[in-house]
């Protein structure tokens, strides 16, 4: 297995990427990668991807601009479409690995990101497969899982942020991660410790984002454009999750024309971590072998 680093350009800004290239000459199939809500790369996602390359797949793992190892400024900014404008680029640039088959440009996203993966492939045809981990897919339903007084508090620092940014002033922060009843952008139960449990010593995360994303957690619905994917897709959902509700995701899922879904009894965070683990990366494996490397699976 074969890790080196790289950049891509997204908008001016450089992105960090670690590129992850399986044995032989190719060409092979490859998995684009990027975390959740202020995650980094460092935060399990290496682990994924390693199990990918050891399947036969490459990978690419990165940084949004703002965020851990790449540039840009004002930093922990999240935006929505600079983001969803990171993936293309990402996707891009694994395009142009000479040992990359271009025809087989996967997704992995988690969290945040697995509803950046609906989105993108929504609209890019060439997409070959994706994964959506935990995923994202609705923010009205999200917010109906926050208590008042957490809304209102967080579209308060948002309006500040919003304001600040007007008038050319430094974002305005709140923590990414906090303890219920605090102010933070996930405050359930498992929430911090979920965090600690897959953040290695010496991580590029840091516990703020800027505060304006609140203003477009409601608004942001990515899981609709799943009736517009052509490509197989994966879900994996836990049944347990308080950020991004199961029943939800799951009926958003079932609209896809060539979905999978499997179900895990966890919570949001425990899909990160063993036990759990061992059994999602399993499934994912199972489902890119097949759909990416048919001879392997034919010849097993």
């Amino acid at each position: 297995m074969e890790r080196t680093d790289a950049t891509f350009s997204s908008s001016g800004v450089n992105c960090a990427a670690w590129v992850y290239r399986p044995e032989g000459p190719g060409p092979h199939p490859i998995v684009v990668m990027a975390h959740g809500l202020s995650g980094v790369r460092d935060q399990r996602l290496d682990a994924y991807a390693e199990r990918f390359v050891s399947a036969g797949l490459g990978a690419i793992v990165f940084d949004y601009r703002f965020f851990g190892s790449s540039g840009g400024k004002p930093r922990q900014v999240a935006s929505i479409t600079a983001q969803l404008d990171d993936w293309r680029n990402a996707i891009a640039f694994a395009r142009t690995i000479p040992w990359v088959d271009s025809t087989k440009v996967t997704l992995f996203g988690t969290s945040f990101s697995g509803g950046y993966v609906v989105a993108i492939a929504a609209e890019d045809d060439r997409i070959a497969a994706i994964i959506a981990q935990c995923p994202f897919q609705d923010g009205m339903a999200t917010f109906r899982t926050l208590r008042a007084r957490d809304v209102l508090r967080l579209t308060w620092h948002g309006l500040v942020d919003q304001l600040g940014a007007a008038l050319g002033r430094p974002p305005h922060y709140v923590p990414a991660v906090a303890a219920p009843g605090a102010l933070g952008a996930m405050t359930t139960p498992d929430a911090e410790p979920g965090f600690a449990a897959m953040t290695p010593p010496g991580s590029t995360w840091e516990n703020r984002v800027a505060a304006r994303l609140a203003l477009r957690f409601a608004t942001y619905r990515p899981g609709r454009k799943a009736v517009r994917l052509r490509c197989p897709a994966l879900w994996c959902i836990a049944d347990d999750d308080t950020l991004c509700p199961a029943e939800v995701t799951a009926r958003l899922a079932a609209r896809a024309p060539r979905g999978e879904v499997k179900h895990y009894a966890c919570g949001h965070f425990d899909i990160y971590v063993a036990p759990v683990w061992d059994r999602v990366i399993a499934d994912q494996v199972d489902f890119l072998t097949r759909h990416l490397l048919p001879a392997r699976v034919v010849s097993s």
